[in-house]
């Protein structure tokens, strides 16, 4: 199993070009399933779940090529099959966002449950009853969600989600946009991934309206047509970098970023100490000759602070003079990088959804475990900023959400190499 090798204590500086957004990528890949015409993606990230997505589609009988280096996509060719299996299901919950688009295009769906998850509970009865209300009838059975369109076809319908949810919003977006009347989603997630989605399905010839705000109204089409779009810039990748040039006080600037869509973040990064200025797409942060202030920190569904911030946060909270709290209110099993970060002397501790924070922490290399995607993201940012080597195990995680990560921290100076056992 491959690890990363970190050798820390050495700041982090110059510029990265930030690649697509992994939580856009996946669902427009899977808007292939509502067209027999030609889709092409732009800026692809080169990732494990990418190339899952692709393959589960390739099951279902499209033709996909990807080009990583220049990432192209390209999906063409009809759906002959409406079922997607649980060996690829349970290596990325994302697949349940075929369920949608399966029954809205070819009138029913297969789609396995995705299972556990280490980061606590996805459940996915709002994708379920969304569906039932648009006319699906829905079994369970076997470990898979059997879907059909009463009628060959959904039907428009107004939903209130109990929860926001953005594979959720996602979901029930693009099953709207084949079925018959007009589909209004309230309590929507307003994440710019899924403005993004709306983004690609309007240029499929979809009709949306309300992206990015709580109420998404969509007004079903007769069909889709194929066409080109670019994938968003990653916001999480983006944060990620600019959090390790904070930890290391270094100096970085991010170019082809999303600076709108990460206010929250950057608010939090100035509030902790940095110089952070924006310049069209770019954001560079200036950590040099600075102390790391304590930050006090809740997540919550955009436009808050995103949880999939939070574990590198911890870091910086860990390295910084005084006391900080990190509140976690999206996932209830989303600290198990803590006691990992313990091992390299971070001084944390637990208290319900909330971490306490008591720096400034020393951090020592050590060999560390990875739990899930931005946990690795945390381990590696640890190992930077610490004395000493750290081996970070388990970095399938990491392949799954930050393209070529080692190869990005190198060109700023990090001495990170990927070994075997």
């Amino acid at each position: 199993m491959e690890k990363f090798k970190i050798e820390g204590g050495r700041p982090l500086a110059g510029d990265i070009t930030v690649s697509g957004a992994k939580n856009a990528a996946l669902p427009e890949l899977l808007c292939a399933l509502l067209t027999d015409e030609e889709l092409r993606l732009s800026n692809v990230p080169c990732l494990r779940d990418v190339k899952t997505s692709l393959r589960l589609l390739e099951m279902m009988g499209k033709r996909c090529s990807f080009d990583p280096e220049r990432g192209e996509v390209s999906i063409s060719g009809a759906v002959t099959s409406h079922v997607a299996p649980y060996d690829l299901v349970k290596t990325m919950r994302a697949s349940i966002l075929a369920l949608g688009p399966l029954v809205s295009f070819c009138g029913h769906a297969e789609v396995s449950l995705p299972g556990g998850c280490s980061i606590g509970a996805r459940p996915v009865d709002l994708h379920i009853r969304g569906l039932q209300e648009m006319g699906a009838h829905i079994d369970l059975d076997g470990g898979y969600i059997h879907a059909e369109a009463v009628g060959g076809r959904l039907h428009g319908a107004r939903i209130v989600m109990d929860k926001v949810s953005v594979t959720g919003t996602e979901n029930l977006m693009m099953a709207a946009c084949l079925a018959d009347g007009t589909t209004v989603i309230e309590n929507a997630a307003r994440e710019p991934e899924v403005v993004d989605l709306a983004d690609c399905l309007r240029m499929m010839g979809a009709h949306i309206r309300g992206d990015g705000t709580a109420t998404v109204e969509v007004q079903g089409v007769q069909r889709l047509c194929g066409g080109s779009h670019r994938v968003v810039a990653d916001r999480i990748e983006t944060g990620t970098y600019l959090v390790a040039a904070m930890a290391t006080h270094g100096v970085i600037t991010c170019h082809d970023s999303c600076p709108f869509a990460l206010d929250a973040v950057l608010s939090k990064l100035r509030s902790g100490g940095a110089e952070v200025t924006v310049n069209g797409s770019s954001i560079t942060l200036d950590m040099r000759n600075r102390e790391i202030r304590p930050v006090d920190i809740t997540t919550a569904p955009h436009p808050g602070f995103p949880t999939d911030m939070q574990a590198q946060f911890t870091v910086l909270n860990a390295l910084a003079c005084g006391t900080g709290s990190i509140t976690e209110t999206i996932f209830e099993n989303r600290f198990m990088h803590i006691p990992e970060l313990i091992r390299m002397g971070a001084r944390l501790d637990i208290r319900g959804n909330t971490v306490i924070c008591s720096g400034p922490a020393a951090l020592k290399g050590a060999q560390v475990m990875a739990t899930d995607l931005r946990a690795s993201a945390c381990l590696v940012i640890a190992g930077l900023a610490a004395s000493g080597t750290t081996v970070v195990d388990r970095i399938y995680h990491m392949d799954r959400g930050y393209e070529r990560i080692e190869r990005k921290i190198g060109a700023l100076g990090g001495l990170i190499e990927r070994v075997g056992d």
